[in-house]
C-alpha cells in the first residue's frame, strides 16, 4: 500500500478537483500580516528588479558605455537568463540546509550589495575607478549613431569584464530571492487549501505587476530624462527596505526547517536508471505489482545502505513525479524566449520608433532655456511595458474575484495545463505583430521616412512610425503572462512532492532562463559578420541595417512547434494522473 505521504504529494492538479461551490476562502484568513508582509517585500523586490532591468540596454548603450544594440540586447537576455537560471541553488540551499528563510535573508543581502555596482558606474569617478579609463575606446562624435562618413568598426565593449561579473552575482541573488520567496508566500496559506494557495498565487503575481509599474512610472522616466545615477541608486534603496520589512516581519511567518535536499537522490536514481535501464524498468514494475517491497529495489535505488521502507517508497515516488513534470517545463523554453524579448529586442525596437516629448515648456523670455527643457524629457521607452503590466494589475483581480469562481461553479474551470497552452498561443501571436512591425519600420527606413531624436544623452535614427504601434505585442505578451505564467507557478508548486517545493520551483524559474540564455545564443549567432541578420556594426547603435524583423519570426516558428508538442505531452500528463492509469491511485482503492 502506498504511504500516506506519497498519496497526500501526488493529488492531481485539475481546475476541477476542488470542491468550489463553498464561499471562497480568503488566502489572508488567519494568516494577514503573513502575507501583507510577503507581498509588500515582492512588490519592492519587483519594483528594483524592473528599475534595474527595464533601461539596461539604454544604458550600455548609451555613450556611458557605448556598447551596440545587439551587444546591449545580448547582454540583458543573459542577465535576465542567468537570474532565473541560477534559481536550483537559492532552492536547493534552502531545502537542503538553511530553510526558505534564511535562504531569502542572505540573498537579499547579496542582492542589494551587488546591485549597488550599478549607481557605482554610473558616476564617471565610480567607473574609472571600477572599469579604467577608456580613452582610446571612445569612438569619434561622427560614428557614436551612424554618421555617414564613418567606416571603422565598433570599439571594444567597454567595462565587459566588470559589468558581466557584477551583473552575474547580482543575477544570483535575484534568482535565489525568486526561488523561495514565492513558495514561502504559498507555506503561508498551504494548510487553508488549494483554493487558497491559487488565489495567493493570482495576488503574488499581482504584487509584482504592481511593483513594475511603480518602478517603470518612477525609475524609468528619471533613468533615460534625469540622470544613471540617480535612476539606479532607488533599486538599491527599495532592496534594502524590503529586506528591513522581512526581518522585521519573522514573528508572523509561518517558517520551516531544512529537511534535507531530495536532489542528490534523484540524480543517483536517474543515473541508475540509465545505466541500468532494463533492469530498472523491470525492478520498479514487479516493485508496483509487490507494492515496492522488493529487496532488489532496496539495493538498486537506495544505495549501499538499506533505507526505511517509507523513504524508499517517497523516493521512488519523487524521481517518478519529477520524470513526469520534467517534460512540461522543457517544453515552456520557447515561450521564455518569446516572453523575454520584452526588455531586450522590443525595448531596442521602441528606441528606433517615434518617441514623443513629454513635459514640454514653454519661455517666451528665454527661448534657449525653453529649448532645452522641452528637448530634455521624451516619452520613456520602458514605459511601453506599462501596456503589459497595466492590462495584468486589471485583468488578475478580475480573473480571480469573477471568471475562476464563474468557470469553477459551472465545473469548466480550465486546468493549469490547458491554460499555460493558450498562453503560448498568445506569446506566438506577440512575436508575430513584432515581426510586422519591425518589417514595416525597416521599409520606413529604407524610403528614407526617418527623423532625427535624442534619447537621454545619445541621439538614433527613428523611423517615422509611433512607438504606440509596439502596444498590441506587449498586450499580447501579457495576456500569455496571464494564461501561462501564472499556471505555470501553479503548476510547479502543487505537483511538486513536499521534500522537493524549493527545487522544482526552482527549476521552473531555472527553464525561463533557460529561454532567456537560449534567446541570447540565438541573437549571438544571427550576430556573425556577413550573412547575420543582426550584424549591423557600422550603425553604432541603432538597427537600422539589420534584419530583426526576421529574428522575430524565426522565434514564433519554433513558438509555434513547440506549442503542439506541449499539447501532445500536456494531455499525455493528465491522462496519466487520472485513476484509472496511476498506479498509486489504484493501490489505494485495493487498500
Amino acid at each position: 500500500m502506498a504511504s500516506p505521504r506519497a498519496r497526500e504529494e501526488r493529488k492531481p492538479l485539475s481546475g476541477q478537483e476542488e470542491t468550489l461551490d463553498r464561499p471562497a476562502m480568503s488566502p489572508f484568513e488567519g494568516r494577514r500580516s503573513a502575507c501583507a508582509a510577503v507581498l509588500l517585500v515582492e512588490i519592492l523586490e519587483r519594483a528594483a528588479f524592473f528599475g534595474i532591468v527595464s533601461n539596461l540596454v539604454l544604458y550600455l548603450n548609451s555613450s556611458n558605455f557605448n556598447w551596440g544594440g545587439s551587444q546591449s540586447s545580448r547582454a540583458t537576455l543573459l542577465f535576465m537568463g542567468a537570474s532565473y537560471l541560477l534559481s536550483p541553488i537559492g532552492g536547493w540551499l534552502a531545502d537542503a540546509y538553511l530553510g526558505r528563510y534564511r535562504t531569502i535573508a542572505f540573498s537579499f543581502l547579496l542582492y542589494l550589495l551587488t546591485a549597488c555596482l550599478l549607481p557605482a558606474t554610473a558616476s564617471p569617478d565610480g567607473r574609472v575607478l571600477l572599469c579604467g579609463d577608456r580613452s582610446a575606446d571612445v569612438v569619434q562624435p561622427s560614428c557614436q549613431r551612424g554618421g555617414a562618413e564613418c567606416k571603422q568598426q565598433l570599439p571594444s565593449q567597454y567595462c565587459a569584464p566588470i559589468m558581466y561579473t557584477g551583473l552575474l552575482l547580482l543575477a544570483l541573488g535575484i534568482s535565489s530571492v525568486k526561488a523561495n520567496l514565492t513558495p514561502f508566500g504559498a507555506d503561508q496559506v498551504t494548510d487553508l487549501g488549494q483554493d487558497a494557495t491559487r488565489r495567493f498565487f493570482n495576488w503574488f503575481y499581482w504584487s509584482i505587476n504592481l511593483g513594475a509599474v511603480i518602478s517603470l512610472l518612477v525609475v524609468a522616466f528619471i533613468q533615460q530624462n534625469v540622470d544613471f545615477l540617480i535612476g539606479y541608486a532607488i533599486p538599491a534603496v527599495c532592496l534594502a527596505f524590503a529586506l528591513l520589512v522581512f526581518l522585521l516581519a519573522a514573528p508572523s511567518f509561518v517558517t520551516k526547517p531544512a529537511t534535507g535536499s531530495q536532489v542528490s537522490i534523484m540524480f543517483q536514481m536517474a543515473f541508475k536508471r540509465c545505466c541500468w535501464g532494463q533492469a530498472f524498468r523491470k525492478i520498479s514494475s514487479k516493485a508496483k505489482v509487490n507494492d515496492f517491497q522488493s529487496e532488489e529495489v532496496t539495493s538498486l535505488l537506495s544505495g549501499p545502505r538499506r533505507q526505511p521502507q517509507e523513504a524508499s517508497h517517497d523516493n521512488i515516488s519523487n524521481f517518478q513525479a519529477l520524470v513526469k513534470i520534467l517534460p512540461v517545463l522543457l517544453t515552456l523554453v520557447p515561450y521564455w524566449m518569446v516572453y523575454f524579448q520584452m526588455q531586450s529586442t522590443y525595448y531596442l525596437q521602441g528606441l528606433h520608433l517615434h518617441i514623443p516629448n513629454i513635459f514640454q515648456h514653454s519661455n517666451s523670455s528665454n527661448g534657449a532655456l525653453s529649448a532645452s527643457v522641452s528637448s530634455s524629457y521624451t516619452f520613456p521607452d520602458a514605459w511601453l511595458l506599462l501596456a503589459n503590466v497595466i492590462f495584468l494589475l486589471i485583468l488578475v483581480p478580475l480573473k480571480d474575484r469573477v471568471i475562476d469562481p464563474f468557470l469553477a461553479k459551472r465545473k469548466v474551470l480550465p486546468s493549469a495545463l490547458k491554460r499555460m497552452a493558450v498562453g503560448m498561443i498568445f506569446g506566438f501571436a506577440s512575436v508575430i505583430a513584432a515581426g510586422v512591425l519591425e518589417t514595416k519600420r525597416l521599409k520606413y527606413v529604407h524610403n528614407n521616412k526617418t527623423i532625427s531624436q535624442q534619447i537621454g544623452k545619445d541621439h538614433y535614427i527613428a523611423a517615422q512610425l509611433p512607438i504606440w504601434w509596439q502596444i498590441p505585442q506587449y498586450l499580447l505578451i501579457g495576456i500569455s503572462e496571464i494564461f501561462a505564467s501564472i499556471p505555470g507557478l501553479e503548476f510547479a508548486y502543487s505537483e511538486a512532492p513536499k521534500s522537493m517545493q524549493g527545487a522544482i520551483m526552482g527549476l521552473f524559474y531555472f527553464i525561463s532562463g533557460v529561454g532567456s540564455l537560449l534567446g541570447s545564443g540565438l541573437l549571438t549567432l544571427l550576430s556573425v559578420p556577413a550573412n547575420g541578420w543582426m550584424n549591423c556594426p557600422e550603425d553604432y547603435g541603432n538597427i537600422n541595417k539589420c534584419q530583426m524583423d526576421n529574428y522575430f519570426f524565426l522565434l514564433a516558428a519554433i513558438q509555434a512547434v513547440t506549442c503542439v508538442l506541449f499539447v501532445w505531452i500536456s494531455i499525455r500528463y493528465e491522462n496519466q494522473q487520472r485513476p484509472n492509469s496511476c498506479h498509486l491511485c489504484i493501490r489505494q482503492e485495493d487498500s
